[in-house]
């Protein structure tokens, strides 16, 4: 096999999702109402969500209120649980470190297992919307993958490097009920939830916190 071949066919693995970006981020969020923001506490952010097994008009309605959801809180991912629904979708509209912006949804997101010898760690600070206001260095892989479903059901694989990739890890956690708190010491997670309880969210939640 050419070289050219390999290329193409590695390159068709992966879902362009920097086509059509903006148009296509913003027909969601037109289409969409916004929804607050469950925080930190929630019972639905601390357990695993239900696979997403019906892929209609319900599910495409959910994804546009996440889009515009995402948008009026000024996020760059949002996971379904984040607005109180109980399935494993979740939607972004993220760049990565080149300023490439990537728009998409995932439903019943896994992600790849990087070996450990191709593992670089990128530790910068992260936030969530469920934990407003608050933010604090995380170490994660700088290269993600993510392998799902689409909003019609086709099966999807996802790629993204730096910041992206981080935002890939992340909404998979949410969807296995885990938030980026739990991925810290006890020491930082508590400094996390004290600047949270002393700022004011931008936006609309459901308060129910630690």
């Amino acid at each position: 096999m050419a070289q050219q071949d390999i290329d193409e066919r590695v390159s068709d693995e992966f879902v362009d999702d920097t086509k059509d970006a903006e148009e296509r981020e913003r027909e969601h969020r037109e289409r969409g109402t916004v929804r607050p923001i469950t925080v930190v506490g929630h019972p639905m952010l601390h357990r695993e969500c239900r696979d997403v097994t019906e892929f209609g008009d319900e599910l495409a309605a959910l994804i546009d209120d996440m889009f515009a959801s995402q948008r009026a809180a000024e996020g760059v991912g949002l996971a379904a649980n984040q607005i109180g629904v109980d399935l494993k979708v979740f939607v972004y509209d993220c760049p990565d470190d080149d300023g490439v912006r990537h728009v998409g949804v995932v439903c019943n997101p896994v992600l790849d297992e990087l070996p450990a010898e191709s593992r670089v760690l990128d530790d910068n600070n992260e936030g969530c919307l469920s934990v407003p206001t608050a933010y604090a260095e995380l170490a994660r892989p700088d290269y993600a993958v993510v392998r799902g479903q689409d909003a019609s059901g086709n099966p999807i694989t996802v790629r993204g490097t730096g910041y992206f990739a981080r935002c890939l890890q992340h909404e998979t956690d949410h969807l296995y009920g885990r938030l980026y708190l739990d991925r810290l010491s006890k020491r930082e997670r508590k400094k996390a939830l004290t600047m949270m309880a002393e700022g004011t969210p931008r936006y609309e939640t459901v308060p129910n916190a630690e």
